[in-house]
């Protein structure tokens, strides 16, 4: 039994080691802009207000190097804003930057957000009809926070940052000899009273493929979920979603 249970285990990575060998060295660049829908508050408390925010486009920009040595994982780096603003009528009171804000009171709300994504991960599966990539996400989040009342002095403003570690997989499906493919690509992490998820789905369709690049087009939707306690003294339950369209390069 114990025989047959190594065997299976070896036979997994040497399968594991063939796919990522068989992979070709290569490197991916893509942009992204993508139209945020933005919900949610913040405070310095639990009690995080619900904001109104309007639609606001942002990009995306990432770099990915695929390998096929053995072992090693590939790399992915991908940065993404995600700003906003808006003009809110409170319904109930709430607290930041240790400042009152009443609950008639009509505030202004901006957020500057970034997020970079350290992404070390293996290809699993590696082919024409399936692809699925597994690893780890070291996501640095990088923020800053403003609220100010429009007919007072009141006003409050908060920075926050913090690298938080996330599972991070990839599935990608293709049509042989069309062009076509579709994929879901995500990360998340749940620990304490933090969460924090972000996942996008798109389609795809690859328009020129030659020796020296490929070149493909994107169209699909992403979700981001920050729902943080007490980082850096920020209370914050926000989600940004929206569609979005990108161009992807491979050398």
């Amino acid at each position: 039994m114990k025989k047959g249970l190594i065997a299976a285990a070896l036979g997994c990575a040497l399968f594991s080691v063939s796919s990522q060998a068989d992979t070709i060295a290569g490197v991916y660049v893509g942009a992204q802009v993508w139209q945020t829908d933005t919900q949610g508050g913040f405070a310095d408390n639990n009690n995080t207000a619900d904001f109104n925010f309007d639609d606001e486009t942002n990009t995306a920009l990432y770099i990915a190097f695929e390998h096929p040595v053995p072992f090693l994982p590939n790399v992915k780096v991908n940065h993404t804003t995600l700003d906003n603003s808006g003009t809110t009528a409170l319904q109930s009171e709430f607290t930041f930057d240790d400042e009152l804000f009443r609950s008639d009171a009509v505030v202004n709300t901006e957020i500057a957000l970034d997020a970079t994504d350290f992404i070390l991960y293996y290809e699993l599966f590696d082919n024409d009809l399936v692809s699925f990539d597994l690893g780890v996400n070291a996501k640095y989040i990088d923020g800053a926070l403003s609220v100010v009342e429009t007919d007072s002095n009141t006003s409050g403003s908060a920075e926050f940052s913090g690298i938080v570690p996330m599972a991070y997989s990839k599935v990608q499906l293709g049509l042989p000899f069309t062009g076509l493919s579709a994929y879901f690509e995500g990360s998340y992490l749940s620990f304490d009273d933090h969460e924090l998820s972000d996942y996008q789905a798109a389609v795809q369709y690859s328009f020129i493929e030659s020796l020296a690049v490929d070149m493909t087009l994107q169209v699909g939707y992403r979700n981001v979920t920050v729902d943080i306690e007490d980082l850096d003294d920020v209370y914050a339950d926000m989600e940004f979603d929206g569609v979005f369209a990108g161009l992807e390069l491979h050398f």
